[in-house]
């Protein structure tokens, strides 16, 4: 585990993953599944939160995933990731997904998306995450963000707790 009052840069957390959008990954508009494009983002996104802390890291919330444009089958699907802001324990992670239609080469930005992890030490139990050091000014504006959304999870959090008191957990068929 990483020494939790190291600072590490964005750039030190950065996974990119390009892939080919092939027939069985498109929807009945021959664009991509969304579905398919939200595996790849919790996973690219799990690589740059283990980069940056160096031990195991758990999915505490896929905060957003925003579809901006769709991904079509002549496009390659590009995903680019980073930490972008550090709590005690936590780590939000930004995922940019770029679509490049591979014939004309014109690029599009077609989603992009917020994830939060947990740093899980050896004992099973969170533990602390170097602080981020945004360096460019993307990873600026991004982080400078950062505060407000960790705000904004947390009450949702605590409203999705309270919304699931309410929640039938008996089996649907009795």
């Amino acid at each position: 585990m990483e020494n939790p009052m190291e600072t590490k840069t964005c750039k030190e957390s950065k996974s990119i993953k390009t892939s080919h959008v092939f027939p069985n990954d498109v929807n009945n508009h021959h664009t991509l599944f969304g579905g398919r494009l939200m595996s790849h983002i919790d996973d690219i996104a799990a690589i740059s939160a283990m980069r940056h802390c160096r031990t195991s890291v758990v999915t505490a919330s896929t905060d957003s995933v925003d579809f901006l444009s769709p991904i079509e089958q002549t496009d390659s699907v590009c995903l680019e990731s980073y930490v972008s802001w550090t709590g005690k324990t936590s780590m939000e992670v930004f995922v940019k997904v770029t679509a490049e239609n591979l014939f004309t080469g014109e690029r599009k930005i077609a989603a992009t998306s917020f994830l939060t992890f947990v740093a899980i030490g050896e004992d099973g139990h969170p533990c602390p995450v170097p602080q981020v050091v945004p360096e460019t000014e993307e990873e600026r504006m991004i982080n400078q963000s950062g505060e407000k959304r960790a705000q904004m999870r947390k009450a949702r959090r605590q409203e999705s707790k309270s919304f699931a008191q309410f929640l039938a957990i008996k089996k649907p068929w009795d």
